[in-house]
């Protein structure tokens, strides 16, 4: 059939957004023109692809197997035209890497840096979100790489490569009772914490850990986290690894938490089945040795 190339590359897009609206404005398409599209595709296989319904779409068990041979089949066709394109030179391109909000601090900076300068072409897009997210855009397609830890994946369909541990630490501001202190045990001293919400990776660590969390207030970004633990004199948990120099405008110091002990491992994680571009490979060896 005629087309049918392209039909099923928008057949695809639709599985993947499980809405004809949504695919549509996706792929810069009417409705009514992606509608006709499928509906072309439909005829000719002889069965319904999709089931709807007032969500959206469905697939159907046809659509089912549909896309079980066309997905992996065109992730190779896309993989191998990546890579003969990275072999001969052409290194445009968008890149998307999904991260937690707290690694832009003091470890995406350098790996982008990395990774800008020897492909100054391509075009690297941030995306900064919970753990939760993060996995999601990666299961997804709608990023091509997450950093994460490694305690927020529970997916099949992602592949996952460890690069560090990092140990937290209690951010106080130096005005703060507890800033002349070197350690402190949040098990057993009363801490009002600044905290992030409850589906982030960094507060399920601490409920599972602390007992009886003293909440003094939740936020759900680093920065607002910072800038309310200086206007308040109060206290949060952040990675070790948080730049000094940062703290130190925010007139922030770190104690060391002895008890309990909260480590985490931050992984990379990259999509299941799908061979790994070029662009992600390097990105991915930066990543491996950047804080070496």
């Amino acid at each position: 059939m005629k087309y049918m190339d392209h039909q099923l590359r928008l057949f695809l897009a639709i599985a993947k957004c499980q809405s004809l609206s949504a695919a549509a404005e996706a792929l810069d398409l009417t409705q009514s023109s992606l509608s006709k599209q499928l509906s072309t595709l439909e005829s000719y296989v002889g069965q319904p692809l999709f089931e709807r319904h007032g969500r959206g779409v469905s697939l159907s068990d046809a659509g089912q197997r549909l896309l079980n041979a066309a997905r992996p089949a065109y992730e190779l066709i896309d993989s191998c035209i990546a890579q003969i394109r990275e072999q001969q030179g052409i290194t445009e391109g968008t890149l998307r890497v999904a991260t937690i909000h707290t690694l832009s601090y003091y470890f995406m900076a350098d790996v982008m840096a990395k990774f800008m300068g020897q492909r100054p072409k391509v075009n690297m897009v941030l995306l900064g979100r919970s753990s939760p997210e993060v996995v999601e855009l990666v299961e997804t397609g709608k990023a091509d790489m997450g950093f994460v830890y490694d305690t927020a994946v529970a997916s099949d369909e992602v592949n996952i490569t460890p690069l560090f541990d990092e140990e937290m630490c209690l951010i106080v501001h130096e005005n703060s009772r507890f800033a002349a202190l070197d350690e402190v045990r949040l098990d057993e001293d009363d801490v009002p914490l600044i905290v992030f919400p409850q589906h982030y990776a960094l507060r399920r660590m601490l409920n599972g850990q602390i007992p009886r969390i003293n909440i003094a207030a939740e936020v759900d970004t680093v920065d607002a986290m910072l800038r309310l633990a200086s206007v308040t004199a109060g206290q949060c948990v952040l990675p070790d690894r948080m730049p000094t120099k940062l703290l130190q405008d925010y007139h922030l110091k770190r104690v060391k938490i002895v008890s309990p002990v909260l480590c985490r491992r931050i992984v990379a994680i990259t999509p299941r089945g799908r061979l790994r571009s070029p662009l992600v490979s390097l990105l991915l060896d930066i990543a491996k040795t950047s804080l070496n």
